[in-house]
């Protein structure tokens, strides 16, 4: 009887162990990335933004639903900026990288003369931020990367100019 009674309460604590740890389903988490730059000395400095991708780490790369476009940088700035994306869904948990690709439409005006602006690395591997950043459950994000043009362009002895990008992520908040 005590037997019976012991294999009962076995497993009735099984039971209780199996559900009770049953993991839970994470959420969503919404992200909103955005674009902004500083000041600088020359007349136009376009890039083109073909795509941001996002390293999750449950999921790895994700392409997020990006506004691929021509962005003039030096019209981001003092409060305006460029939506890459829009309010997207991912699941709860880290992010760990952004990476944005960039196409070859990139050109620089100076003394109102249009340069082609060559940026290899972006346009194959894209430029890649550490993010490490943890999304939590039913909360909207906005990140907002800054577009360092001063740092970005760099001029050749031959009158060429190229672009070695520098970002870095200004702020990723809850909104």
């Amino acid at each position: 009887m005590k037997t019976i009674i012991a294999t009962k309460i076995s497993f009735f604590i099984m039971l209780l162990l199996f559900f009770g740890c049953e993991k839970k389903k994470e959420g969503t988490a919404e992200l909103t990335v955005k674009m902004i730059d500083a000041p600088d000395d020359y007349q136009e400095v376009n890039v083109e933004v073909l795509q941001v991708k996002i390293n999750h780490e449950n999921g790895g790369w994700i392409d997020l639903p990006t506004q691929a476009g021509v962005y003039n940088l030096l019209t981001l700035q003092n409060d305006v900026f460029a939506t890459l994306v829009d309010p997207y869904a991912l699941p709860s948990g880290r992010i760990n990288q952004l990476r944005l690709i960039l196409g070859d439409q990139n050109t620089l005006m100076v003394d109102s003369v249009v340069h082609p602006l060559n940026t290899p690395s972006a346009q194959m591997s894209g430029l890649k931020i550490n993010i490490n950043q943890r999304l939590s459950a039913n909360q909207q994000y906005e990140l907002v990367l800054d577009f360092e043009v001063e740092s970005s362009v760099v001029e050749h002895g031959n009158g060429t100019y190229s672009l070695k990008p520098v970002l870095k992520v200004d702020t990723i908040h809850p909104i």
